[in-house]
């Protein structure tokens, strides 16, 4: 892959897609964005920094997020919310040539009915993302976040 406008144009679409996916609730959907060996993991910055291996959610291929989306949408019972992403611009590196390297500042905000928004989770995306038939999906991606403490549990992907 060459690092040049289109890829920029496609990442930030993948990313624009990515965020519409799980603010309209279609979590189905959502393992697709994954190539069937990625890694979704979700870690507080300290033990990034760190290297430390304890997230607070690590999904290894498909068949995890696939149980996961199960349990969101069959098993697990919560009051109703909605999320909101807003994702910046992605700096941008190649390796191999094939393999894109995406680091990208997030924010989530979620409302929860009859109540104000809040700053649910904040923090930078770090991803690998590759070219494959089906076009550019993850093969890693990183939710850093940088709050202390997440509200609650944590429900939804990132």
């Amino acid at each position: 892959m060459k690092l040049d406008a289109e890829l920029r144009f496609a990442v930030a679409d993948l990313y624009a897609s990515y965020a519409a996916c799980l603010d309209d609730e279609r979590f189905e959907e959502w393992p697709e964005f994954f190539t069937d060996d990625g890694w979704y993991r979700i870690v507080a910055r300290e033990n990034y920094d760190r290297n430390l291996p304890l997230s607070t959610v690590s999904l290894k291929g498909k068949p995890m997020m696939q149980d996961r989306v199960y349990g969101i949408t069959s098993t697990i019972f919560h009051a109703p919310y909605y999320q909101r992403h807003i994702i910046g611009p992605s700096l941008l590196s190649v390796s191999d040539g094939a393999v894109a390297h995406a680091e990208t500042n997030y924010a989530v905000f979620r409302t929860k009915r009859d109540m104000d928004a809040d700053i649910y989770n904040i923090g930078r995306y770090i991803d690998e993302i590759i070219m494959t038939g089906g076009g550019l999906k993850f093969r890693k991606k990183f939710c850093v976040y940088d709050n202390d403490i997440i509200p609650n549990s944590l429900i939804y992907p990132v």
